[in-house]
């Protein structure tokens, strides 16, 4: 049973190894190129043109080679001057990107041109034929196109030499001029008058900038000086307000204080006064009431002054107006009874004219003369009596006013004495005049 499993292992590593060796011999018959290469494979089948990929190169009967389809960039510097179109020798120097184009022919092409150089041979190839290009191009131009417009150069470049790199295959990415010189400082005299210019144009525009400048400082100067003014105009404004303010502030702060004073003042006059107005009051409240005391003692006299010229005036009418005025009523009663008499006569007179019709003006005639005489008698009888009574109040009237008189005799001497009561002393002094003085004038 051993021997079998041996056997069976040992087949086992031999297919194994064996198929190990094939890959690994396949491994070293596959050829691949990245994308910056072409790998041209030739021999067996053609050539062929593999480019970012691979392929099985058989020995014996195919070979394979690289090319290169990178950028190739150069200088361009012909060691010899070049003659402008106005005979002056510059040298010129460029820099050229070149590069293997990417289709299938272009590829096939540059790979008969140059498989089998190296690169710098490859460069000096096509270095040879821009150089020739570029002596043809600059030729055709003036020292002053060539300086002042260089891309002119390039794009010739450009357009006459991607005849002649199409047929080697390739293409010219760019062409830049680097550097432009001659021996004869002919470039360097050219740019004198436009150096002498633009150093005049600085110089002017220097001075321009300086002068701009200055005026620009100067009304700087002046609007600073104007705002710094109208600072101060303002700070002086807004100090006299202030001032204005505070003094307005005093002002109104003196004449409260002043109101206060004159309200404390007159509040103050007030209580004193009210406190001498309430002494008055009390002093006039015991003099009013030391005069009431008095109209009271006086009335109490007047009442006892009244009772007795009451009593003297009942006596007077029980002796004289009483029988005046019955003498008075007495003559009144005879009156109205003469005047009735007199009336009804009248009528009865009146009546019979109405009768007979011609005594109309007697009645009236004697109606008038009744009612005068009833007048004159009224009159009479009134005049009478008012005699009578003026009679008894004149009797009246002077007992009346002696009685009062009397009376009052004792008040009015006090009345009159107590001015003298507060005098203090009496200074007489003669004015020398002849006539006398002394206390009886007094």
């Amino acid at each position: 049973m051993l021997p079998v499993n041996a056997g069976f292992w040992v087949i086992v590593g031999l297919i194994v190894l064996g198929t190990f060796t094939i890959l690994s011999l396949m491994a070293k018959l596959y050829r691949k190129v990245g994308p910056n290469q072409a790998l041209i494979v030739y021999g067996l089948g053609g050539t062929r043109v593999f480019s970012g990929r691979g392929a099985l190169v058989w020995p014996m009967v195919q070979s394979a080679r690289e090319l290169s389809l990178e950028l190739m960039s150069f200088d361009v510097a012909p060691q010899q001057d070049l003659y402008t179109k106005q005979g002056v020798g510059v040298t010129v120097e460029a820099v050229a990107q070149i590069k293997v184009k990417s289709d299938h022919e272009s590829i096939l092409t540059a790979a008969e041109q140059f498989l089998s150089k190296s690169p710098e041979e490859r460069e000096g190839l096509i270095r040879l034929v821009m150089e020739g290009h570029l002596r043809g191009i600059v030729g055709q131009l003036t020292v002053e196109s060539i300086v002042k417009d260089p891309e002119t150069i390039s794009q010739s470049m450009r357009n006459t030499c991607a005849e002649d790199l199409n047929k080697m295959g390739l293409d010219i990415v760019s062409f830049t001029i680097r550097e432009i010189r001659d021996k004869n400082e002919y470039i360097v005299n050219m740019g004198k008058p436009d150096i002498a210019r633009i150093k005049k144009d600085a110089d002017i525009a220097a001075a321009e900038a300086l002068r701009d400048t200055e005026v620009k400082r100067a009304a700087a100067m002046r609007d600073a000086a104007v705002a710094k003014a109208m600072a101060d105009q303002e700070r002086v404004t807004a100090e006299t307000a202030s001032l204005a303010k505070q003094a307005e502030a005093q002002r109104d702060l003196d004449v409260k204080r002043a109101d206060y004073e004159t309200v404390v003042k007159k509040q103050k006059a007030q209580a004193d006064k009210s406190y001498d107005i309430e002494t008055q009051v009390q002093q006039q409240r015991v003099v009013a009431e030391s005069v009431r005391v008095l109209r009271v003692e006086k009335e109490e006299q007047i009442k006892v002054q009244e009772a007795g010229s009451s009593r003297r005036e009942k006596e007077l009418a029980a002796t004289v107006l009483k029988p005046a005025e019955a003498e008075r009523r007495r003559i009144e009663t005879l009156a109205e009874a003469e005047k009735a008499r007199l009336v009804r006569e009248a009528e009865g007179h009146a009546e019979a004219a109405r009768t007979e019709g011609a005594a109309g003006a007697d009645v009236i005639r004697l109606r008038g003369t009744a009612e005068a005489e009833i007048i004159l008698a009224k009159g009479q009888s009134e005049a009478e009596a008012m005699k009578v009574k003026a009679a008894a109040f004149h009797e009246y009237n002077q007992a009346a006013v002696l009685d009062k008189l009397l009376t009052g005799m004792p008040e009015m001497v006090r009345a009159m004495a107590e001015p003298l009561s507060k005098v203090d002393r009496i200074t007489i002094v003669s004015t020398g005049d002849g006539h006398g003085a002394g206390a009886s004038k007094i």
